[in-house]
């Protein structure tokens, strides 16, 4: 029942190995998420069907093995219209969001917010252009159905999983640690994507140069 769920959500899988695909159920499994909720998934990536976690599951995981104890944990989109400010009070960083009701505006951005049972809370914040150019440079699928059909999610994701970079997170087995490794979109050993040259780009000439070293002057001495 799985797999064929797998194989009608998963694009291309036909093509690829069986093992990766029991890979891929294992890491669902080790992690303890649920293909079914959607809190994971699967795509295929370099010819072999690899493991990712949704935004859910990615809550789901910081809130269960996080050392420090987590209250909550979120990310939102901010929306044009919306009224978000980052602020420093009592020399301590916060911000405060106002959403616009229904607002379905051009997406700004998206930030994520852990807030600690200790009082504590970290956050991140991230532009529609950081997002853009991670996605452009990294994503194992820039053009994906994640990507086109769930473009909330996703950046939602995205700022969330470089919240968690911040937060230590202990799990249970080393398997554990490597599918949530595993699991991000981001393949961040891709040599990043060259800018297209244009006339308005910048060229920076470096000339040849030879360096010219004075001899030094004496002066005639006194008699």
């Amino acid at each position: 029942l799985f797999r064929s769920t797998v194989l009608q959500d998963t694009r291309g899988i036909e093509q690829c190995a069986p093992a990766s695909v029991a890979r891929t159920m294992l890491k669902g499994a080790f992690l303890g998420l649920d293909f079914f909720n959607k809190e994971c998934y699967a795509i295929v990536y370099g010819g072999s069907v690899q493991f990712q976690t949704d935004y859910k599951g990615e809550k789901k995981l910081a809130k269960k093995y996080s050392v420090r104890p987590v209250k909550d944990i979120y990310a939102k989109l901010v929306r044009e219209g919306d009224d978000f400010r980052e602020e420093v009070k009592d020399g301590q960083q916060t911000i405060q969001f106002i959403p616009k009701p229904f607002n379905d505006g051009p997406i700004l951005g998206a930030f994520a917010v852990v807030l600690y049972e200790d009082g504590g809370m970290m956050y991140e914040v991230m532009t529609t252009a950081e997002i853009e150019e991670t996605r452009k440079n990294y994503s194992k699928q820039a053009n994906g159905q994640a990507w086109t059909k769930s473009k909330g999610e996703m950046y939602k994701k995205t700022v969330l999983r470089r919240l968690c970079k911040n937060i230590e997170l202990d799990f249970d087995t080393i398997e554990q640690q490597q599918a949530f490794e595993d699991a991000s979109d981001f393949d961040m050993n891709k040599e990043p994507k060259p800018e297209q040259q244009s006339p308005l780009n910048a060229t920076i000439i470096e000339a040849e140069y030879t360096e010219i070293t004075e001899e030094p002057v004496h002066e005639p001495e006194q008699e």
